[in-house]
């Protein structure tokens, strides 16, 4: 399993956010993407999971030694602008993700999820009631659900508090033991989990 990206470029309005990233990270192994604020971290990330066109350039991801072309079935992404829904408790929000994406969840998989991101107890609790710590961890139960080869994340502890951060921490290594992890972050605490860093300035 090895995700290759080369040369990628992007620009707005004439400005140039992101300039021939090069990059391949392999299964059990992380990559951290890191720059200031504004440098095209996010962008990076939403170009990753096809939610926004490269002006030029090719992600690569290969499995058993086979090119996969339709990357949206391998991927999950975890970020502080993703929405849930509200009016559906946390069980009933995963419930739905599963079924939108055609994926077997059982029950008591979905109680492993919401207890694996430390909201035992909480599985039949309207999400309008959590907190934005709460909500981001049940983001990270959607994600898992798919059992994902590569984990994207963006600003994987925003939001978190120390607890929360413990709970993500564990989350990013044991999936980078056994497939692909690749998160953007500008948090010293979060690169020490990173076998390689890539830094992008505009």
């Amino acid at each position: 399993m090895k995700l290759t990206v080369n040369r990628l470029n992007k620009s707005f309005a004439g400005r140039k956010i992101l300039q021939d990233i090069s990059f391949n990270v392999e299964k059990g192994h992380s990559l951290a993407v890191t720059g200031h604020n504004g440098s095209g971290k996010t962008t990076l990330i939403r170009i990753l999971c096809s939610l926004l066109r490269a002006d030029s350039g090719e992600i690569i991801f290969e499995k058993n030694e086979k090119s996969v072309k339709d990357l949206k079935f391998n991927f999950s992404l975890v970020g502080p602008y993703l929405q849930l829904y509200e009016e559906l408790t946390a069980f009933e929000n995963i419930l739905f993700c599963a079924r939108m994406k055609k994926t077997f969840t059982s029950n008591e998989d979905i109680y492993k999820l919401i207890e694996q991101v430390g909201l035992k107890g909480r599985a039949h609790d309207y999400v309008k009631t959590f907190s934005s710590g709460m909500k981001q961890r049940l983001k990270y139960a959607f994600a898992l659900q798919t059992h994902p080869d590569i984990l994207y994340l963006d600003e994987p502890t925003s939001n978190l508090d120390k607890q929360g951060v413990e709970y993500v921490y564990s989350i990013m290594s044991e999936h980078k033991r056994d497939k692909i992890l690749v998160f953007a972050t500008n948090d010293e605490q979060d690169l020490k989990i990173a076998d390689q860093v890539v830094r992008i300035d505009a």
